[in-house]
C-alpha cells in the first residue's frame, strides 16, 4: 500500500511540475490550456501541447497568456521586446530578463514568435537571390494519328520571390501545335515570357517595373518586347484572396514578318528586308485575381490592357485576358487548366485579332519558402 501510495504522489508531482513550467491559456468560456506558445499573429494563436500538438486558438476567445519562456513581442512601432508574457484585461506585460517590465496595448501588438520563429522571420527579411521562390510547371500534350497526325505541346513556367518589401516574379508559356501530314503545317506557334519587379512603399501601394516577349507564328509576329513600370495597389491581400491593379506607360517595340497592316496611320512602319517594325508607347492597365476555393483548388484571373499614345498609331490597342484553375492532387501535383485571349486591334493582313488558347494537363509545384 505505501509503494502504491508513494508511486501515486509522484505520479501527481510530476504532473504539477510539468504544468507549472508551462505556459497557461485561459480562455474566455472558463477552459484552461498548457503547452507551449510557438507563435501568435493579430489574429490567432498556436499553442504545443503533447496531447493534441499544435492548437490554432481565434485570439477573441482567450481571456489571459501567461508564459514560462521568454517570447519575442513585436510591436507596430517596429520595436521588438524579448521577455515573459502576462496580459490583463486590454494589455500585455512583457517582462524583459533583469529589465522592468514593459506595459503595452494588446492592440499595438502584431505578432508573438518563440526563438525558432523569430529566427525565421529575420532571415526571411534579408533571404538570398535563392532564397524564397515558390511556382510551378504547367505540361499538357495531345496526339492525334490517323486521318489527321498532329502533335500539340503546352508548356509553362511561373515562379515568384515575395518578401516583406518586395516581390520577383517570372513566367514562360508555349503552345506549339503542328500538323504532320504530307505537307507539313503549323496550326498554333505561340511563347510568351516576362520578369516583373515590385517594391512595396506600404502595405497597400507598391512601385513595379516589367519587361514582357511574346512571338506568334499565326499571327506573323516575330517579337513584340514591352518595357514598363508604373504603380500598384494591393485592393485586397489575405491568405485566400489577392486582388491588384496596375498602371503605368510602357515601350513597345515589336517586328512583324508581313510588311502590311490592317489599320492605315499616318507615319508608315519600319519596313526592312524581314518585315515591319512597329514603335509606339502606351499605357498599362491592368488587375491580377488570386483566389483559393477551398482547400485544393487555385483560381487565378488577369486582365490586361495597353492603349497607344503614338500619335501615328490613334486608336491602336492591346489586351491580354486569362483564367486558370489548378486542383491539387498531391503536395507537389496538381491538374491545370488554363484559358486565354490575345487580342491586336490592328494584326498583319490575312490575320485575326484574337488568338485564343485553351490548355490543360498537369501542374507540378515547388516552394523554399519566403515571406508573403
Amino acid at each position: 500500500m505505501f509503494r502504491k501510495n508513494l508511486f501515486i504522489t509522484v505520479i501527481v508531482l510530476v504532473g504539477l511540475t510539468s504544468a507549472a513550467f508551462a505556459d497557461h491559456i485561459a480562455l474566455k468560456n472558463g477552459d484552461r490550456l498548457t503547452g507551449t506558445v510557438v507563435k501568435s499573429d493579430e489574429k490567432t494563436l498556436v499553442l504545443h501541447t503533447d496531447a493534441a500538438g499544435d492548437v490554432t486558438i481565434q485570439l477573441p476567445a482567450i481571456a489571459q497568456i501567461v508564459t514560462d519562456k521568454p517570447l519575442h513581442v513585436a510591436l507596430k512601432s517596429g520595436k521588438t521586446v524579448v521577455g515573459l508574457i502576462k496580459t490583463t484585461d486590454d494589455k500585455v506585460d512583457v517582462t524583459p530578463a533583469g529589465g522592468p517590465p514593459v506595459e503595452t496595448p494588446k492592440t499595438e501588438v502584431v505578432a508573438i514568435r518563440n526563438d525558432a520563429d523569430q529566427l525565421a522571420y529575420e532571415k526571411s527579411l534579408h533571404p538570398t537571390l535563392l532564397e524564397g521562390w515558390n511556382g510551378g510547371a504547367n505540361v499538357g500534350l495531345s496526339l492525334t494519328r490517323g486521318n489527321s497526325e498532329t502533335t500539340n505541346l503546352a508548356l509553362a513556367f511561373n515562379a515568384a520571390r515575395p518578401t516583406l518589401k518586395d516581390k520577383i516574379s517570372i513566367y514562360t508559356t508555349s503552345v506549339d501545335t503542328t500538323n504532320e501530314l504530307a505537307t507539313p503545317t503549323t496550326v498554333a506557334r505561340l511563347i510568351t515570357a516576362g520578369i516583373r519587379y515590385e517594391r512595396n512603399f506600404n502595405p497597400r501601394v507598391f512601385g513595379f517595373v516589367s519587361a514582357d516577349f511574346m512571338s506568334n507564328a499565326l499571327q506573323e509576329l516575330d517579337l513584340r518586347q514591352v518595357y514598363g513600370g508604373g504603380l500598384g495597389y494591393h485592393a485586397i491581400k489575405s491568405d485566400k484572396t489577392t486582388l491588384d491593379f496596375f498602371a503605368g506607360l510602357n515601350y513597345t517595340h515589336e517586328t512583324y514578318s508581313n510588311g502590311a497592316l490592317v489599320t492605315p496611320v499616318t507615319v508608315p512602319p519600319t519596313y526592312t528586308s524581314y518585315g515591319v517594325t512597329n514603335r509606339y508607347a502606351a499605357v498599362t492597365l491592368g488587375e491580377e485575381l488570386t483566389q483559393k476555393a477551398g482547400k485544393s483548388t487555385a483560381i487565378t484571373e488577369s486582365f490586361y490592357f495597353f492603349p497607344d499614345l503614338t500619335d501615328s498609331y490613334t486608336g491602336q490597342y492591346r489586351g491580354t485576358f486569362s483564367f486558370g484553375t489548378v486542383t491539387k492532387i498531391s503536395k507537389w501535383l496538381g491538374w491545370q487548366n488554363q484559358f486565354g485571349d490575345i487580342y491586336v486591334s490592328n494584326p498583319p493582313v490575312g490575320t485575326k485579332q484574337n488568338d485564343i488558347i485553351l490548355t490543360t494537363g498537369l501542374n507540378v509545384t515547388f516552394g523554399t519558402g519566403g515571406a508573403k
